[in-house]
């Protein structure tokens, strides 16, 4: 394993850490606030490791929820990682059984990001691809864990007016800004965005990522096939 593609995903994703560790404060302080525990915080951490998911799923426990119905809202709301391995699969298809259900464990909205970027370029080389995913994944991991357990610790100590919540939209913007470099991206990212919007205020907010995932997908393919048919063929005069 190449040590520079290691460093070189771990500086990809570092500067979303802005972002990530104050939602893991959150993730970390609300379910002791909520009497649920350290552990319980910590567990959520390391077997779920899904942000929005552990908020959703804590949330259910603590309004007296079943543990089924918190499995149910926590898988809900990750189903737009399905979309995610889709993505990568092609990629990873001469990897071992083991090597991608370990990235599949530290999948991410970030790692994904910065790794379906990298290995889209032309000239990649596939022998650097798992270094680079896991350089910045395992960076994400740790810097989760740290600041979920530290929000557990402290979590009586963090006043109730400090908007820690603030940085989950953050982190989403830092994913999304670097991506609109053509027209088909933004339209994806306008089209999926305010499908989210109106998802979650008809009431389906759990369900409001996917919708969004999958008409920004829509919109965008859509996009791009207008946009193909436009463009000019190969030695073709344009007036």
């Amino acid at each position: 394993m190449d040590l520079s593609d290691v460093r070189a995903g771990a500086a990809a994703v570092a500067p979303m850490l802005v972002g990530v560790v104050p939602f893991g404060l959150v993730a970390g302080a609300t379910p002791v606030s909520e009497g649920l525990g350290t552990a319980a915080a910590m567990g959520f951490a390391t077997i779920v490791f899904a942000g929005a998911s552990q908020l959703a799923a804590i949330d259910v426990l603590a309004d007296g929820g079943s543990a089924l119905v918190a499995v149910v809202a926590a898988c809900t709301i990750n189903l737009r990682l399905l979309l995610y391995s889709a993505s990568l699969a092609p990629f990873l298809d001469k990897e071992p059984l083991r090597r991608r259900l370990e990235v599949g464990y530290l999948l991410t909205d970030q790692a994904y990001a910065v790794s379906i970027t990298r290995w889209s370029m032309p000239g990649d080389d596939p022998r650097r691809r798992l270094p680079f995913y896991f350089g910045g994944a395992l960076l994400l991991w740790g810097s989760w864990q740290l600041a979920v357990l530290t929000g557990a610790l402290v979590s009586g100590a963090v006043p109730e007016s400090l908007p820690l919540d603030f940085a989950i939209p953050l982190v989403f913007l830092v994913l999304l800004v670097p991506t609109l470099v053509s027209r088909p991206a933004v339209v994806a990212a306008t089209v999926g965005g305010l499908a989210a919007v109106v998802g979650a205020e008809v009431g389906a907010d759990e369900l409001s990522i996917l919708i969004g995932a999958l008409a920004g997908i829509a919109a965008g393919a859509a996009a791009e096939v207008v946009q193909e048919r436009r463009r000019p063929a190969a030695g073709e005069e344009v007036a």
